[in-house]
């Protein structure tokens, strides 16, 4: 893995696709992403997020989500 391909979800470009390599969380958040199909080792892209630090909608699978801007910026991933 290289470093140099690592952001945070806010920081991914629209349409682009990675696999999630660090929740930079507690349990409690590690819990409530799992519950939503988000956990280390899947993928996922970026579909839409807003500048001013609105929601984040990502595809994980066949689902579309939309994360706050905080949870969003606490996934790390990987990108293609």
């Amino acid at each position: 893995m290289n470093p140099m391909n690592r952001v945070s979800l806010v920081r991914m470009k629209r349409n682009q696709k990675g696999k999630i390599v660090e929740i930079a969380g507690g349990k409690a958040l590690h819990d409530r992403l799992t519950a939503m199909g988000i956990y280390v080792g899947k993928e996922v892209a970026l579909l839409n997020h807003s500048i001013f630090k609105g929601p984040v909608a990502i595809r994980v699978g066949r689902s579309i989500l939309a994360l706050g801007f905080g949870m969003a910026s606490k996934i790390i991933v990987e990108v293609e």
